[in-house]
């Protein structure tokens, strides 16, 4: 457990970066602020001494401060010596002031500064996930982690900037100006030492596993919010408003219920603490008023103690308030440093960064893969084949037949288990993963625009385009008439997601994106199932015409799309049971007639 505590505060503070002179100098100036703090009751008790007059010879004081040096040693000096002495205070507590702000704008510099560092390398890993290691974390988790969790973190950092240095300085010294004031009085306060620390423990051993347990729910609750938001069409369409709400409201209710259990612990760590502080003053005054009755102790002496005692209290309270935000954002940091440490799957360090993909030619050579890496559960199984480049190959199969897992191999965005893929001639692990996604060019079965205009979503695929290609492809992907009918044309603002055009409009765009790279090869993953059979035809025979030398892989369920390819692949159960023409299928295939022969019973 230690061992894991001390990996994720080095992985945490490894993002600190550039900011290190702020985390250097908040400290620095909290340090002379607390001085600053502790030595105003000290001069406070020898105005009040001097005010009492009481003993005033036995407490004279030789004041220097700049050039000034001043001796006190009559009654008759008593209102110059109180306004000097003041004086001085005011000095003191504007110092102390000036140090204050300048610790806390460094400490607001450095916490930011950290938060922006965590949140940026964590969005950085992320943009490195192969969708193996997405598999692994939720969306809706990894954008708590980017957001509430990198809060958590980065305020603990600021309290750790400004309290955990002000606090063990103000401990320290004012333990000194107590025990310098009065020894005895000063075992008061030891004995609630123990109180506290009983108090601080039990709250990381109870409270961690709650915030974590909290955080979790919150995971659950931005899963039920996006899903919904996502999705708002389809909920109003089939009348669920009612079925949403109250998912949302039992969601919303557990994560209540587990941060009010969490919370308990700040609720109950508070009254514990403040009543050790008041137990603490009430017990100085009385032992401390029973000394100046006495004539052992001065007013002023009494007051300064009781402000020390207060200090000294106030500091073990502020270490137990960096403690329960410790317990509250270790939860948090443990989160984050999950995704530092997630291996990334798929990594090109060993490959040939000059090695370009020459042509589209495609070879699969006993390839089995497993989306779990179980070689006894294969999604996968020893695939054997040869594709030339230009060659237009459909692929068609059930559901779960392992389509789209074929595909995904060629840009590698999974790796084989065994075996190996291999485009233009290389195994695709010798390529930089740009080099090679950089010719392939995918349309995957959930088509995703994004906010911004027609053109500025097209340039994805090339942002160097210019008109005339981006005109072409949108011919060939038959969008450029939809596209001219709107009144800004290529400048319409899709809205977030592309809200403002239909499926079939939106995976014709994207159709043109992916075009727009100039790839070797293209995958069309079910990328025409919202478009009518007419416009279907068209797009394919564009792509043949102006684009015959890219080979294409075209999954459909329809068998009319990919009827007219060089050859068809049928998978079943991850295997590759028949591969052809559509009329050789038809004669030696017995899936690929079953589908035929439903699809024409349907359309009679």
């Amino acid at each position: 457990m230690k061992k894991e505590k001390r990996h994720t505060l080095k992985k945490l503070l490894g993002c600190v970066g550039e900011y290190k002179k702020a985390s250097f100098l908040a400290p620095f100036f909290i340090v002379f602020e607390v001085i600053f703090e502790v030595l105003i009751p000290l001069l406070m008790a020898q105005i009040i001494n001097v005010g009492m007059d009481t003993k005033l010879s036995a407490y004279s004081l030789i004041l220097t401060f700049g050039n000034l040096d001043v001796y006190f040693f009559t009654m008759t000096d008593r209102i110059a010596y109180i306004c000097t002495v003041g004086a001085i205070m005011v000095a003191m507590a504007i110092c102390s002031l000036c140090c204050g702000i300048l610790s806390g704008r460094f400490a607001a510099v450095a916490a930011t500064g950290f938060g922006r560092n965590v949140r940026r390398k964590e969005f950085y890993k992320i943009q490195d996930f192969s969708f193996l290691n997405m598999d692994k974390f939720s969306t809706a988790s990894l954008v708590t982690r980017l957001t509430t969790d990198v809060t958590n973190v980065q305020n603990t950092y600021m309290m750790f900037l400004r309290i955990c240095f002000r606090a063990p300085v103000m401990l320290v010294l004012a333990i000194l100006m107590a025990v310098t004031i009065d020894g005895e009085l000063a075992l008061i306060f030891l004995g609630a030492v123990p109180v506290l620390a009983i108090t601080l423990a039990s709250l990381a051993a109870i409270g961690f596993p709650r915030f974590l347990a909290m955080l979790k729910k919150y995971d659950k609750l931005n899963i039920t919010t996006q899903e919904n938001l996502t999705a708002i069409r389809v909920v109003k369409s089939f009348v669920r408003e009612d079925h949403e709400t109250e998912k949302f409201r039992q969601v919303s209710s557990e994560c209540q219920r587990l941060q009010l259990k969490a919370e308990k612990m700040i609720v109950i760590a508070m009254p514990v603490m403040q009543l050790v502080v008041y137990t603490c003053m009430i017990l100085t005054t009385y032992f401390g008023g029973n000394k100046i009755i006495a004539g052992r102790m001065d007013y002023g002496d009494l007051t300064a103690f009781i402000s020390y005692i207060t200090q000294i209290l106030t500091s073990l309270m502020m270490i137990g308030f960096v403690m329960i935000m410790i317990v509250m954002s270790r939860a948090s940091a443990q989160r984050i440093v999950e995704v530092f440490d997630e291996k990334i799957d798929i990594t090109d360090d060993n490959a040939d960064k000059s090695l370009i993909v020459e042509n589209g030619d495609v070879e699969f050579e006993d390839v089995e893969f497993s989306y779990s890496k179980n070689k006894d559960n294969l999604n996968l199984k020893k695939t054997n084949i040869k594709i030339k480049s230009g060659e237009t190959i459909g692929i068609i199969g059930g559901t779960g037949s392992s389509k789209s897992t074929f595909v995904q191999l060629i840009p590698r965005l999974y790796d084989v288990l065994s075996g190996s893929v291999k485009v233009g001639g290389h195994d695709v692990r010798e390529y930089s993963l740009k080099n090679l996604r950089d010719s392939v060019a995918m349309v995957l079965q959930k088509n995703v625009l994004f906010s911004g205009t027609i053109k500025d979503n097209l340039k994805w695929g090339n942002e160097n385009a210019t008109d005339e290609e981006i005109y072409e492809v949108c011919r060939v992907a038959q969008a450029h008439d939809f596209i001219e009918s709107f009144p800004q044309g290529y400048q319409t603002d899709l809205g977030q997601g592309g809200v403002n055009v239909s499926g079939g409009q939106k995976q014709r765009l994207c159709i043109a994106r992916a075009l727009l790279k100039h790839p070797k090869i293209m995958i069309l993953d079910d990328s025409t199932s919202a478009v009518d059979t007419a416009t279907d035809k068209k797009i394919r025979e564009a792509l043949k015409d102006k684009f015959n030398h890219i080979t294409v892989f075209i999954i459909a369920q329809r068998v009319t799309s990919v009827a007219d390819a060089d050859r068809i692949i049928v998978l079943n159960d991850g295997e590759i049971v028949g591969v052809g023409t559509h009329d050789e299928l038809l004669k030696s295939n017995e899936i690929y007639q079953e589908v035929y022969n439903l699809q024409k019973q349907g359309v009679e």
